[in-house]
Parts: C-alpha cells; sequence; structure tokens
C-alpha cells in the first residue's frame, strides 16, 4: 500500500500562522463572529483565521484561480477554515449552521464562476488543502482520496506506487478532486474509462446535519448525486474511493499545430467525425485561437495507449488529411503523458504544485454537439475568433465508453449521440477595466454557435459554470427555487434534473448546502 502524505511546503508555512492570527480583531458584527469562534473553539478547531486578520488575504487568494474573483469588490468571506481532519470539518460544519453562516468548501478553487469563494450573505469557507492525502492499495486496484487532493497529486502518487495503473480526469494538475469529481470529471482517458465520476466505488462525505457518511450509510440515491450532480449541493465530499485504471507499459503523446483558414476549415470538419469515432484507446482534442486578424491556428493533441506504430496507422488510415508524422509522435510512460498535456515540464515531482503562478482574469462557457458543424459556420466562428485574441475554444471528443454509459447511470447525462464538447473561453491577465468588452465578445461567438450545438435543452457542462443559465441571486419567493433552478438544471443535467431536486429534498431540506446555481429542495409553504 502506497500513501502520500498531506503537502507541506507553502501550504503550511501560510496557514501555521492561522491560530494566532484568529485571535486578532473582531468586526462590527462582533457577537456573531465571537459566537462563531466560541462554537469552533468548543469542538477543538483551531487551524482558522478571520476577515480581519493579518495574512488573510494571502491565505483567501492563495486558492483563488480566476482573477476575477480575487478583487477588493468581491465579498470575503468572514471566516476561512483549514481543517486537517474529518471531524474538524463535521465541527466547522455544525458551527456554520449554528451560527446561521452560508457554507463554501474549496478543494482546488477553479469554479469558473468564483462559487467556492463568494457568496452573498456572510459565509465561512472551509479549505480542504489540509486533506490531501492519496492512500493507493494496488492489489485491489484501488485508492482512497481526500477531497483536498489535486489531479496532480492523485496522478503523481498512482505513478509513484505503480506503472500499471492511471486514472480518468481532467489534465490541469491543480484542479481539486472535491469539485472535479462531483461535477463528473472528463479527461484524456474518458474515451477509454468514462469520467472521474464513474470510476468512483465509495465515498465520505459530511451531511447537513455535520455527520460523516460513508456509501452504506449515506444510501445509494446521495451516493448517486455525488458523482456528478455538482459541487455545493450535498455535503462537503472529504474522501473518495476510486478505481485504478489500467495503462500500458508506453503510450505515444503528439502536438502538432495547423493553420489558414481554408485548411483548418477542412481539417475542422472533418475532425467532428473522426475524433469521437476513433478506437477508444485513441482521445484526440483541437485548441482553436486566432493567430492574427487574418488566420486561425490550431493544436491537435493526440494520447494514444500504445506504441506509436498502431496510433500512426490509426490516424493516418483515417485522418491522413491531419499528416501526422513519426517525428511528430513520442513514446512516454503515462505519467509523462499527464506531464506533456499539462504543460508542467519534465518533472513529474511539479504535480505536487498546487500553487499556480499564471493565474489570470477568466470567462468560460461550453456546448455539446451532436451534428456535425457546417464549413459555413466553422468559417463564421473563425471570424469572430479574429476579432479577439484573448479568445480561444478547446474541443474535446466523445465517443468510445462515453457513449455506452447509460445517461442515467450518473447526474452527468452527456453520453450517446454527443460527438464532442466546446469549451469556450476568454483570458487576460491585467485588471484594465475591459472585462465588459472581454465577456461580452464571448457572448457574442456563444450565440452565434446556437444553431449548431445541442438543442431542447442547449446543453452544458456543470464543471464549466456559467450563470449566465440562471441564477438563484435574488430570489425572496423560496416556493418558485426549483422552477427557477430548472432554467439551469435541465441544461447541466436534462432528464437527471427531477431526481436530483428529490435527493435534495430528502437529505438536505433546509438547504444547508447552496449557492447561487445548487440544486434547490422542494419547499412546502
Amino acid at each position: 500500500m502506497y500513501r502520500m502524505a498531506p503537502t507541506k511546503s507553502i501550504i503550511s508555512i501560510l496557514s501555521s500562522a492561522l491560530f494566532l492570527l484568529s485571535t486578532h480583531g473582531l468586526s462590527a458584527n462582533a457577537v456573531s463572529e465571537e459566537g462563531f469562534e466560541g462554537c469552533l473553539a468548543r469542538e477543538g478547531v483551531n487551524n482558522f483565521t478571520s476577515s480581519h486578520s493579518n495574512g488573510f488575504d494571502s491565505l483567501l487568494k492563495f486558492s483563488i484561480q480566476n482573477l476575477r474573483f480575487a478583487g477588493s469588490n468581491v465579498q470575503k468571506p468572514s471566516f476561512l477554515i483549514l481543517p486537517r481532519t474529518k471531524r474538524e470539518v463535521q465541527a466547522a460544519v455544525k458551527c456554520c449552521r449554528r451560527e446561521g453562516y452560508e457554507i463554501r468548501a474549496r478543494s482546488g478553487g477553479h469554479s469558473y464562476e468564483g462559487i467556492s469563494s463568494t457568496a452573498e450573505a456572510p459565509f465561512v469557507i472551509i479549505d480542504l488543502m489540509h486533506l490531501n492525502a492519496v492512500i493507493i492499495d494496488v492489489p485491489s486496484a484501488t485508492a482512497w482520496i481526500e477531497g483536498g487532493a489535486t489531479l496532480g497529486e492523485i496522478y503523481y502518487t498512482i505513478a509513484q506506487a505503480t506503472g500499471d495503473y492511471g486514472f480518468s480526469a481532467g489534465s490541469c494538475p491543480t484542479v481539486g478532486s472535491g469539485g472535479h469529481i462531483s461535477g463528473g470529471g472528463f479527461g484524456f482517458l474518458s474515451r477509454k474509462y468514462g469520467l472521474a465520476a464513474d470510476n468512483v466505488v465509495d465515498a465520505e462525505v459530511v451531511d447537513a446535519m455535520g455527520m460523516l457518511l460513508n456509501r452504506a450509510a449515506m444510501g445509494e440515491d446521495l451516493f448517486w448525486a455525488l458523482r456528478g450532480g455538482g459541487g455545493g449541493s450535498w455535503g462537503i465530499v472529504v474522501a473518495w474511493k476510486i478505481k485504478l485504471l489500467k495503462v500500458p507499459p508506453a503510450v505515444t503523446a503528439f502536438g502538432v499545430d495547423r493553420s489558414g483558414v481554408a485548411n483548418m476549415t477542412d481539417l475542422l470538419y472533418k475532425w467532428q467525425t473522426v475524433a469521437p469515432n476513433l478506437e477508444r484507446d485513441f482521445y484526440l482534442s483541437v485548441y482553436l485561437a486566432a493567430s492574427d486578424e487574418t488566420t486561425v491556428a490550431a493544436t491537435f493533441s493526440g494520447l494514444y495507449l500504445g506504441p506509436a506504430t498502431k496510433m500512426l496507422k490509426s490516424i493516418n488510415s483515417r485522418f491522413p488529411e491531419l499528416g501526422i508524422k513519426p517525428h511528430d509522435c513520442k513514446e512516454m510512460r503515462w505519467i509523462e503523458a499527464v506531464l506533456f498535456f499539462s504543460g508542467r515540464g519534465p518533472n513529474t515531482t511539479s504535480l505536487l504544485d498546487r500553487y499556480d503562478s499564471n493565474k489570470n482574469y477568466f470567462y468560460g462557457k461550453s456546448d455539446y454537439v451532436r451534428n456535425p458543424i457546417p464549413k459555413s459556420a466553422i468559417k463564421g466562428a473563425f471570424k469572430l475568433l479574429q476579432q479577439q485574441p484573448n479568445g480561444y475554444l478547446i474541443m474535446d471528443p466523445y465517443g468510445g465508453k462515453m457513449k455506452e454509459i447509460p445517461s442515467d447511470s450518473t447526474p452527468f447525462p452527456h453520453r450517446v449521440g454527443n460527438l464532442f464538447d466546446i469549451q469556450y473561453i476568454v483570458e487576460w491577465y491585467d485588471d484594465n477595466g475591459n472585462d465588459e468588452i472581454y465577456i461580452g465578445w464571448l457572448r457574442k461567438l456563444y450565440q452565434f454557435m446556437e444553431p449548431y450545438v445541442s438543442k431542447n435543452p442547449r446543453a452544458a457542462y456543470v464543471n464549466y459554470m456559467d450563470l449566465d443559465l440562471g441564477s438563484m441571486a435574488n430570489i425572496s419567493d423560496r416556493s418558485s427555487l426549483v422552477e427557477r433552478a430548472a432554467k439551469w438544471g435541465k441544461k447541466y443535467f436534462l432528464h437527471n434534473f427531477e431526481r436530483l431536486v428529490r435527493i435534495k429534498t430528502r437529505v438536505d431540506p433546509h438547504n444547508v448546502f447552496r449557492n447561487v446555481q445548487s440544486i434547490p429542495p422542494v419547499v412546502h409553504i
């Protein structure tokens, strides 16, 4: 059995002063904060700080990955708690409920709309960065991963224990497993093995009453909801038990750049039908952006679970126009392919670094495509991309195992019939007051694409959260919560939305775990 102990380094340095910091300064709302601090003290929770303490901002911003939600105009939590044990998570939930604070659980801090770090009402962040242990059991091909473990930490620890297994999840190593798996968790092994959530066999969650429940204790309904029903609605997942997934001794990876409007139009048009129908060992994605105001360029990134000779035979027989040559390909271990797709460089220990030094401001949306986009629409999208050098698209192929898993197997419903998903992103590095220009451009591109993507409803991926789809903000009529939530809930979860509402009503009828786009309970007035 191989175990990665909770991470030290900069996180420990930052949090070592938390207890001292928490004793300094009370707000104008002294009674509420005093009551909360007293509750934590009685429960033995010491690793916390308040918004009035020196050093609070650095701890808060450490895991805010989207700088749109790190500014002075964004409401801050009253307290930030970094529990080191599951019992401390239970105690924190009980104290938040007792004192009337909203709860935000934070694993990696990658929420596209900042949901893990923001709220309208007074709130507390329970940050799981210290609950990041990964325990590998090679004989049973399983692992227990704590909810604060990042994908990088999971991948690294698996590779240290065995070269025979990997896991199916995303490519960004600083993404936290708590939120990622809660929304499904698509990645470069998903065409072979399905989503991260499809490979979870048990979980431990702290519920609205502060109880710690495993699969047997929570029941199959809640266990179903946890695996793709979105983070922030059900409780705080403090651990997942996952299946380890077989990988060959050598895989093949490549990334090739192609450009030119005419060339790219033809390549993208064909990619739409080739990539989703390749053998499930083959993942071929596209990153698309404008080179300048007159042309576009794309990077076609491929991962093949096998040798380069077999990969070349497959791709050149089905997609010769892409022109993949032997020198484009490199055979490597699976963990090296993780580094290849993450852009972290050659050293696997870089996967353990939770801090992203290249943070920026970004805004995103998503779509699912069920029929090939015509060439005329591809050219139209190119013209819009040429208007914004900070924008780009990422297209991930589905098919393979993804189309074989029933759409109600987990809350994540986007299975058979989907060719690929699109992630629309615009990012910027300066707080230059042009946010609305960037966001407005992306909304325009999204509107342009409407005729060519899924319909009734226009589906979206909950891990690419999009508040333009609807929000609970400023709703005073609690009886209308479910009706309001259906506007986005049926886009994320399709026919599974109703079951999620029923489960929420049973397990969290008082809506303790909530945010502006969570699953609401039915309220009886």
